[in-house]
């Protein structure tokens, strides 16, 4: 009989893919849609972000999905938009 694939999948990052106030340090390149997560720094509301952006330094303010994991094994987060 076989197996439930439930059983053969390892669900050890068992969180949902979440939107999130972040700022992402991208200091050229804004026409990018995903981001590795060393670049991504979470905050808790839209205004936390905002404070927190420095678009002369490279950190822009964005609503982001993620983290998710890409078919290379890397964590990634994807634009939604960006709030600065």
């Amino acid at each position: 009989m076989a197996e439930p694939i439930s059983s053969l999948v390892s669900d050890a990052e068992g969180q949902l893919v979440n939107t999130s106030y972040v700022v992402i340090y991208a200091p050229q390149v804004r026409n990018r849609k995903r981001f590795p997560e060393g670049v991504v720094t979470v905050y808790e509301s839209e205004a936390a972000a905002r404070a927190a952006s420095n678009p002369e330094a490279g950190y822009h303010a964005a609503i982001a999905s993620g983290p998710s994991r890409s078919s290379e094994g890397f964590h990634l987060f994807y634009l939604v938009r960006w709030l600065d």
